[in-house]
């Protein structure tokens, strides 16, 4: 079967490829409506809910990129994965409940519907939506130049496929994830978010097996050689130090309540009571996903320093080197096919949450009403947008990677610098203002252009997006603090009576 790896790796992912089609296919037809391609007609059941929060929130990152930082910078990361928990505690706690209410009593189909909601403001709206259209392009680039490199690698080992360009690979993966995206708006992607998170759910469970096999005495010896030769790596707080661990406790467990693709999806259950059970199954299932961040990095950082295998050439290849040296090629296969149903689930929600502030929330800001036909708008801005996204990975990956570095500044920490404040607290506290909701907005995005811009390194590992969270909710809170309160209408004050 070793003989075959490639073969069967390709096999997982042109299945798993074909069903996004098929899927794509079967949600067109309870697609009839923009509610039911933004929201899904607010009619989920709690495990396809539990299922579609979870596995937005670890997505090709926490498949590639969270393994890799592990092998980089050693227990640092896991803060991330620990306050995650948190994270998701605080946004159920403080958002599912009334933005649930507020989309059934405002016929809200977006988070900047129901920031209008709640603010009654036409600069806090617009504002709102052009944050979530910037941060979605840059998160989309990636996303599709992630999907195109994986899908290089795993073709290239096909002696037919051997010389295959990158831009071939993003014309397939861009032209996959527009029907997919087109056809069945976010009713395709939860419902492929419940397979994919299965997937990952059991693939961290076997990954953890298989890691545990590559030295006798398990994930503990893997341990142990990185503690004797770099001692801080395997320490609480890894080699990036205490402020750095710090600031991504706020970024990443205050975050988690600030992300639109998930907070958006608090929007779609059809009793507000599922939430009982949304929150530990979306818990349990991230803990078990979560286990493949960790030991794929732990065990490649050990086999390179134990001198089994060269040092990488990118902390990134961690995750793709252990499939290929030490899983078995039919898990490899499982592990690959469900790095593509995160990437392709995910950037569906960017662009689901993209197209809708670009087709219903900026045009219903500005002049009252939505686009015409909306359903038609959204299917023909879904092609629009992921054409820009690609263009600009193309350009990033060929020209100048800054574009997107630039654009990745409105990625997790701006949506918490922004939503936290604006959306978590706003809901929960009558006193919260329109105008410090605004001043707050502009607050993060001066912040994370300015460190962009100017390229600036904060000492003591302190991350810029911890500055920007900081800086927006002391904003928020004390703009707020020194302004009158205003009145709320009766039904969002009665909201957030309850």
């Amino acid at each position: 079967m070793e003989a075959y790896r490639a073969e069967i790796t390709l096999a997982f992912v042109t299945v798993y490829m074909l069903m996004c089609v098929v899927v794509g296919v079967w949600a067109m037809r309870r697609t009839h409506s923009a509610g039911d391609f933004f929201v899904a007609g607010r009619g989920l059941g709690p495990m396809v809910i539990a299922f579609a929060i979870f596995s937005s929130t670890l997505s090709g990152f926490g498949f590639v990129g969270g393994p890799g930082l592990v092998y980089s910078s050693g227990m640092s990361s896991v803060w991330m994965i620990c306050v995650s928990t948190f994270g998701y505690a605080l946004g159920f706690f403080l958002v599912a409940k009334r933005i649930r209410m507020i989309a059934e009593v405002r016929e809200a189909v977006s988070l900047p519907d129901i920031v209008s909601a709640r603010y009654d403001s036409r600069t806090v709206t617009v504002l709102t939506a052009l944050t979530i259209v910037l941060g979605v392009m840059g998160y989309l680039a990636t996303q599709i130049l992630a999907m195109a490199v994986v899908l290089q690698s795993v073709l290239s080992a096909l002696p037919m496929f051997e010389g295959i360009g990158l831009v071939t690979c993003i014309a397939i993966s861009a032209s996959v994830l527009v029907f997919y995206c087109v056809t069945g708006g976010i009713i395709a992607s939860v419902y492929t978010d419940l397979f994919q998170g299965a997937i990952m759910a059991v693939s961290g469970v076997l990954i953890l097996v298989a890691a545990a096999q590559v030295f006798d005495g398990g994930i503990q010896e893997a341990s142990e050689i990185i503690f004797a030769d770099e001692p801080e790596a395997i320490m609480p707080f890894g080699t990036l130090g205490f402020m750095t661990c710090l600031g991504w406790f706020f970024v990443f467990g205050l975050g988690l309540a600030g992300q639109p693709h998930l907070i958006t999806k608090m929007m779609m259950n059809r009793k507000i009571s599922d939430n009982r059970t949304i929150l530990p199954l979306s818990l349990v299932a991230y803990a078990l996903a979560a286990l493949l961040w960790l030991s794929i990095g732990v065990v490649m950082k050990a086999v390179v320093i134990d001198g089994q295998i060269d040092p990488l050439a990118a902390s990134d290849l961690a995750a793709p080197s252990f499939l290929s040296l030490f899983a078995h090629p039919l898990l490899a296969g499982l592990v690959f096919a469900a790095l593509f149903a995160a990437i392709m689930s995910t950037s569906d929600a960017f662009l689901n949450i993209g197209v809708a502030a670009i087709v219903h929330d900026i045009p219903k800001a500005l002049r009252g009403r939505s686009l015409g036909n909306e359903l038609n708008a959204a299917r023909i801005w879904t092609v629009l947008l992921a054409l820009i996204a690609t263009g600009f990975a193309i350009f990033s990956f060929y020209v100048n990677d800054r574009l997107v570095a630039l654009l990745g500044a409105f990625g997790w920490s701006t949506f918490a610098a922004v939503i936290v404040p604006v959306v978590a607290i706003g809901l929960n506290w009558k006193r919260a203002h329109p105008v410090a909701a605004t001043a707050a907005i502009l607050v993060s995005l001066a912040i994370n252009f300015g460190f962009e811009f100017a390229a600036i390194s904060l000492p003591y590992g302190i991350v810029s997006g911890y500055i920007a969270v900081l800086g927006s909710l002391i904003t928020f809170l004390a703009v707020s603090l020194s302004l009158k309160p205003r009145r709320l209408a009766a039904d969002i004050d009665a909201v957030m009576d309850l």
